[in-house]
Formats: structure tokens, sequence, C-alpha cells
């Protein structure tokens, strides 16, 4: 009989082109532990190790059995640590093991699963029909990783950089893993997010992706104090170790070798244009509230930075207001361990914030906007005092410095928060069975359809219930949240001669009267614990304004009436980001 609920598994935190004091930085991280078939192939992951373009199959990784009713970690050091030589010679086995690169992969994709699952308080699915996500570590010979939704996983490339005469493998990049399984994991949430609509939602999966990957480093504390200290001994005062002041500051951390993404990967490009130092350093974008409506950030992928630079920015700033609330030592030093701990509960933090937040969000036609006001009430609905740290101040005032403001309508001019829903007392809850109500998409459409004139829902066009999703949640006084997540979209097919009789829309210039449009409207319902109505969080199917806006985008970069490829959407993104 099993006696654990979890497994430990080693992992690279980084990349093998970071080393701190000449070492690779590896963590032990726990997972829940489930019993693993050869490959590791787990209820939601399964890892299938063949390369396409050497035509190879190679072993499948062997879960090590179990001892004394314990599960054990093939690959964890059992070396001295002062013992440099075989320090040296289990870093290169690991390097060189195809079976390595398997558990790597395993574990950076599941402990992304499970920070979802924790900050969401529910399973979440994946973006496809199925269970099980395939991961191939060495797909093929080519610089770029990427999801694919047809099929169903997680390519992972490698190439041989002449710049630095080494093979490089993506599967060994913790930032390259995380944010793959982000997308993976985000088609799941919001699968309408990767659809053809405003430059903001075509940015906001690679934005979004980025951030949790970069966070998802700075909550390992092992990896915070090797970029703090780059591994070198501190001072010690009464055994407390100290770091200097001017080294936990906002510009040395936003100089801190984790902010970078892909490291390895950028390092070793040889094209020419590539970038040489790291995939992307959003965080050193600097603010300038006209960047947004600048031409250089019109573009989908320079645009997904504004919004990871807005994202980072904000986390810099929470720690770097949690480390000035500490006590100095002398020499402006601080006392080392409490500003690691800082970083991680920051980051850690935010993470949680982050991934939340897109239950508070419209399914469709997404800004950045409508995602600060949902991540403003995500935190505010768990932890409604923030006068200790002011965390959503910090971040309102990260994301204006790029110019991104909630919304005018609908949120509190204060606090930027969605404003909870006003019409309760005019909605009939009485036609349906409210146990039904926390999991049955049909009682939800049930309850929209007999509501929709309070809810204002557009008659016309066709109506859906997505995904009906409980969640509970624990703030930080231990008491839990409990809600129901009912999302719904609604979708109206006309053709151009239609746009003003039906949207109250002019059509571009040069758009054919015949040319096929379709509009999208849609919402989230949030009910409480007792099923009534929190927050109807809307995209309605009749804001002229949104719907000129969207269309205008899509008719000038033709991408009006194209579905996404399943297959290579990510992975174009990819190659044209690498390049940029």
């Amino acid at each position: 009989m099993t006696r654990f609920n979890t497994r430990k598994m080693t992992m690279l935190v980084q990349d093998p082109h970071v080393r701190i004091a000449g070492r690779l930085v590896f963590e032990q991280v726990e997972l829940a532990y489930e019993d693993l078939a050869p490959g590791p192939v787990g209820y939601r992951v399964k890892v299938a190790d063949f390369d396409a373009s050497a035509e190879v199959l190679y072993s499948p990784f062997q879960p090590p059995p179990d001892t004394a009713g314990v599960p054990r970690d093939r690959y964890a050091y059992s070396g001295a640590d002062n013992d440099a030589r075989a320090r040296k010679a289990w870093e290169n086995s690991l390097l060189a093991d195809p079976a390595f690169h398997a558990q790597n992969v395993y574990a950076i994709v599941m402990r992304t699963l499970g920070i979802f699952e924790f900050a969401l308080g529910r399973r979440v699915a994946w973006g496809f029909e199925g269970h099980q996500l395939h991961v191939a570590p060495h797909a093929f010979m080519e610089a770029n990783a990427f999801y694919s939704e047809r099929d169903k996983a997680l390519f992972f490339g490698y190439f041989d950089s002449h710049k630095t005469r080494r093979r490089v493998f993506t599967c060994l990049s913790h930032d390259i893993v995380a944010h793959e399984t982000t997308h993976a994991l985000l088609d799941g949430v919001r699968d309408s997010y990767s659809t053809p609509s405003t430059p903001d939602q075509a940015a906001f999966h690679e934005g979004f992706a980025d951030v949790v990957a970069l966070l998802s480093v700075f909550s390992l504390p092992k990896a915070v104090e090797l970029a703090l200290t780059g591994g070198r001994p501190v001072r010690t005062d009464n055994r407390i170790r100290l770091i200097p002041a001017a080294r936990v500051g906002q510009d040395a951390i936003l100089d801190s070798m984790l902010l970078g993404l892909g490291k390895e990967f950028g390092a070793s490009m040889d094209e020419e244009g590539a970038r040489a130092d790291c995939l992307r350093r959003s965080a050193r974008i600097a603010p300038d509230p006209g960047l947004l409506q600048s031409d250089a950030y019109q573009d989908a992928h320079a645009r997904g930075e504004l919004f990871a630079a807005a994202m980072l920015r904000g986390f810099v700033a929470m720690w770097c207001g949690r480390i000035a609330a500490l006590g100095t030592f002398p020499r402006r030093s601080y006392n080392l361990d409490m500003v690691i701990d800082e970083g991680a509960r920051a980051a850690s933090h935010l993470l949680t914030m982050a991934i939340r937040a897109l239950d508070y969000c419209p399914p469709v036609d997404l800004t950045f906007s409508a995602y600060l006001a949902g991540l403003l009430t995500a935190d505010a609905e768990v932890a409604p005092d923030d006068t200790r740290y002011a965390y959503r101040q910090l971040l309102k005032d990260s994301f204006a410095g790029y110019g991104i403001r909630p919304p005018s309508r609908g949120t509190d001019a204060a606090s930027g928060c969605w404003l909870p829903f006003s019409q309760d007392a005019a909605i009939v809850y009485q036609r349906n069975h409210a146990d039904s109500m926390l999991y049955d998409k049909e009682e939800v459409f049930r309850f929209i359809w007999e509501n929709r004139r309070v809810l204002r829902i557009d008659e016309r066009g066709y109506l859906r219930v997505r995904s009906v999703q409980p969640s509970v949640r624990q703030g930080p006084d231990g008491f839990f949240l409990r809600e129901t997540i009912c999302e719904y979209v609604q979708v109206f097919e006309i053709f151009g001669a239609e746009a003003r009789s039906s949207i109250g829309i002019e059509r571009p210039a040069g758009m054919p009267p015949t040319q096929p449009i379709t509009a999208y409207g849609g919402g989230i319902i949030v009910l409480d614990q007792f099923g009534r109505i929190k927050y109807h969080i809307e995209h309605r199917l009749d804001d002229a304004e949104r719907q000129s806006a969207r269309l205008d985008y899509l008719w000038r970069s033709g991408q009006l009436g194209t579905a996404p490829d399943a297959r290579n959407q990510f992975a174009d993104i990819h190659r044209k980001r690498a390049m940029m």
C-alpha cells in the first residue's frame, strides 16, 4: 500500500549555459506521486522520445524502483559538495543522458501543471480532447520548440551551435519547457485566446507564457540565492549570512541572469540578427506610456514583451517593497536568507495572481486592460486587505508605465477591480437547480437564457456555454473562497454588407460586401458558494467600438477569416521571435 503522495525529481533550474561558480544549477523538486510507466508516462504527461530528424527512438526512461517504501530520484547528486571532480562528472553524465532529458521535461511540465491547478483551485485540462500531453524531448534537429494542439504534444528541438561549438537541447531549458507547457494549459483554460482577434490577444499567449516561465524559476529559493550571490561566499555576522543593499536594489535584480529567457538558446544562435545574450529580456524595456501605441509594438511578438515587461517590473517592485520592510545590519546589509525568502514569496504570489486572473477575464477579444482588471480582482477576492505591501497599487503603477490601465467601463475607478454584479434582485434563480449549476453546462445555459435581458445578452447569434468550473482557493487568512466560473461565448456570422445593419459598424475600406465576418461576444459569470452571481465580466456582442477595432485590425493584418493552424501556429511564432 502506498504510504506517500509526493516524489522528488532532479531538474535543471535554468539551462547548461548558466553556471554559478562553474557549476550547473540543479534543484530537486517535489511532485505529486503517481505510478509511472516507462517514458516516463503518467496520467497527464506521456514522454515519447522519438527523433524524427535522425529517425531514432530512444529507450524510455525507466522509473527507479521505490526503496523502503520511498520513491527514489535516480539523478540525485550523492557526492561531496567540495569534490569538484565528482561534481563535474555527475553534471556531464546528466547532460549526455537522454533519459535525464526525459525526466527533466516530465518534472518541469508536471510542476507547471501543479502551479496552475493550485492557483485555479481545480483540475486543469489540456487544450485538446484527451488527458495526456505527449512530450518529445528530441523531436527534430531545429532551433525551435513549440506546442501543437493538433498533435496533442510539446516538441523540443536541438541544434549544433558553431558559436559555442556544442549541441544545444531546448528540452534542457527550464524556461522554454515551462513556456511551452503554459501554451498548452492556457489553451485548455481559454481556447479562444489563440484565435485571430485583437493585437493584445495575439500577444497575450506569448507574453503570459514568458511570465509564467520566469516567475516559476524565481519561486525556487535555491535559484534566487544563486542569482543574488553568484555562487560566491558571503559575509556572515553571528552566523547570519549578509548581502549588501546595493546587490538587492531594483537595478541589480533587473540585471540578474534569471530575468532572461532561453539563455543557452539565444546565446547559441548563429544566424545574423538573432539575439546574442538571451531569447528576450522583457524586463529591460524601460517604461514608456507611448510604447503601446507606437508602430514598433503593433506586431504581436513585440507587443507580448510589453505585457511581460509590465508584469516583471511589477514583480521586482513587489520584491523590493518586501526587502525594504526588513531590518538592515551594519554596513547597509540585509539578511540574505530573508531576502531570498521574500523574493520567492513575491514570485509565488504574483504567479498565483497571474493565473487566477484568467477566471476574471472576458473569454473573447482579450485586451491587456481587461486582463489587468482581472489580475486586480483575483487578488482582491482572496486578500481584501492589501495595505501591508500594496501589491495591487504596485501592479497598477507598473502597467500604467506602459500605457495599460483598467477599462474605464465596468471597473472601480479607485481599485481598478471589476465592479460586482448589481442586478441580483432581478435575477430569476428559482427555475434552476442550484446543485446542477455547479457543473452542468445545460443547466447554466438555461439560467443564462432565462435571465438574458437582465444580463443584457444579445439574442442574436449562436450562444454556447463553453465551460462550468468549480474553484476552491485559500486566502491568507486561512479561509476558503468557493466559486463557480461559468464561461459563455456568442458567435454571429454575417457578410460585409451586413456590418452596419447587424453590429452597427462600417466595413473597412476595400472589403467586399460578400466578405464573411464572424463577430464574437461572451462573458464570465462568477457564482458565489450559494449560487448567486458575484461578477458578470463581459465583452458584449453589440459593442460597436470593440467590434469595429477588431474588424479593422484583422482586415489590415490579413487575418480575417483565417483559422489558426493547430499544428504550426506556435512554431511559426517562435521562429519569428528568435530572429527579432
